[in-house]
C-alpha cells in the first residue's frame, strides 16, 4: 500500500473514531479492537459486566458508517430460526416465502451468547465462518461487510451454556472490558443526563469494504509472520521451544486461525496507526486478545490458580520479538 493512501485511510478512520467518541466515553482500547476486527474481517467475543457501553459502541459505529445494525438477546428458549430466518406459508396464495432473520446486518450484536443452547450458538457460528445461511435448501449471503460482536457476562453464570472450545476459535479476538475511571464515569453521567448527541455519518459500507481490501495490502515482514507461527506453536508444543515445564499446564493450544488472526490483526492495527507496514509492536499488542480464548489449561494448571493470560505472558517473555524491518527493506517490499 502506498504511503499517501495509508495517510488518507488513517484520516478517514480517525474521523470514524472521532464521531464514535462523541457518544462513547473512554473504552479506547475496546474501540480500537472493534476497528481492528472490522478492518481484518474478524469477529469479537467481549467479556464484561453490564453497562459498559458494549451495545452503544457497535450501534454508534454502525450509524457512523451507515451500516445495518441488529441486536439479538440470547435466551434459553431461542431457536436457530430466530437468528437465520425461516420459511413462512401464505394461506391466501398457497406459496412459501422466506423471512430472513436478524443475522442479515453489517454489525450484529449477539448479547449474552452463553445464555442460548448449543444449537443456537452453532447456527450463529456457522454464519460467522461461511458468511451465508441455508434456509430450505436455498443459500442466502449475509451483507458485506459483516461483523459479529458477541458478549459474555462474567457474573450470573447459572443457567448458561459455556461456548465449546472449537466454536470459540471462530472469534478472532476475545476482549475484556473493564470499568471506567472516576473521571470517565463523571463525563459518562454528564453526557447521558445532558442533551442527546447526534453523530454524523462520515463513511459508507462501500468505503468500509474498500478499507478492508486496502488492509490486505499492508506489508508484514516475513520475520513477523515467523514470530506469530512460533508463538502459536509454543502453545501447542512448549517443550520444542524450551518451555518444558509448561507442557503439563496446557491441554490444548491455539489453532492456525490464531496465526492468521495475529497477522491480519497486526495489518489492521498498523493501518489504524497510519502506516503501510506492520511493526512488531502492532502484533505484540494483540497477542493476549488473539490467544486468551484459544489456550485451554489442564486441571493441573487450573489447580495452581493460573490463567491463559499468565501462560501467554510467559511464552512472550521467552520468545524474542523480531527486530523492526529497516526502511530500505520496507520500500523494496
Amino acid at each position: 500500500m502506498e504511503p499517501n493512501k495509508a495517510a488518507d485511510t488513517a484520516q478517514l478512520m480517525e474521523q470514524i473514531l472521532y464521531e464514535v467518541k462523541r457518544v462513547v466515553v473512554g473504552q479506547d482500547r475496546f474501540l480500537e479492537r472493534v476497528m481492528v476486527a472490522l478492518l481484518a474481517q474478524g469477529h469479537l467475543l467481549v467479556e464484561g459486566v453490564p453497562g459498559l457501553a458494549k451495545t452503544l459502541t457497535v450501534k454508534t459505529l454502525s450509524n457512523v458508517v451507515q451500516g445495518r445494525f441488529k441486536r439479538i438477546q440470547f435466551t434459553p428458549d431461542l431457536v436457530p430460526a430466530d437468528l437465520i430466518g425461516t420459511r413462512i406459508y401464505n394461506q391466501k396464495t398457497g406459496d412459501f416465502s422466506t423471512s430472513l432473520g436478524p443475522v442479515f446486518a453489517n454489525l450484529l450484536l449477539a448479547d449474552e451468547i452463553n445464555r442460548a443452547p448449543a444449537k443456537v450458538q452453532s447456527a450463529l457460528l456457522e454464519v460467522m465462518q461461511e458468511r451465508q445461511v441455508t434456509i430450505a435448501g436455498e443459500t442466502h449471503k449475509v451483507p458485506d461487510p459483516f461483523l459479529v460482536m458477541a458478549t459474555q457476562n462474567p457474573i450470573e453464570t447459572e443457567g448458561t451454556y459455556p461456548l465449546p472450545e472449537a466454536q470459540v476459535d471462530r472469534f478472532m479476538m476475545k476482549v475484556m472490558v473493564d470499568y471506567p475511571s472516576d473521571e470517565e464515569e463523571y463525563v459518562i453521567v454528564e453526557r447521558v443526563t445532558g442533551p442527546a448527541v447526534q453523530v454524523n455519518a462520515v463513511a459508507t459500507t462501500e468505503q468500509l469494504s474498500q478499507l478492508q481490501a486496502l488492509c490486505r495490502q499492508v506489508y508484514v515482514d516475513p520475520s513477523l509472520v515467523q514470530y506469530a507461527v512460533k508463538l502459536v506453536s509454543a502453545t501447542r508444543q512448549p517443550e520444542q521451544h524450551g518451555l518444558k515445564d509448561m507442557n503439563r499446564l496446557i491441554t490444548y493450544g491455539a489453532s492456525p486461525r490464531a496465526t492468521i488472526g495475529l497477522v491480519e490483526g497486526a495489518r489492521a492495527l498498523a493501518m489504524l496507526r497510519g502506516r503501510s507496514y506492520a511493526l512488531p509492536e502492532d502484533m505484540v499488542d494483540l497477542v493476549p486478545d488473539v490467544l486468551r480464548h484459544r489456550v485451554v489449561l489442564s486441571y493441573e494448571g487450573l489447580s495452581e490458580g493460573l490463567s491463559s493470560e499468565a501462560l501467554i505472558e510467559r511464552i512472550m517473555k521467552h520468545l524474542p520479538v523480531p527486530a523492526k524491518p529497516l526502511e530500505p527493506e520496507r520500500r523494496a517490499a
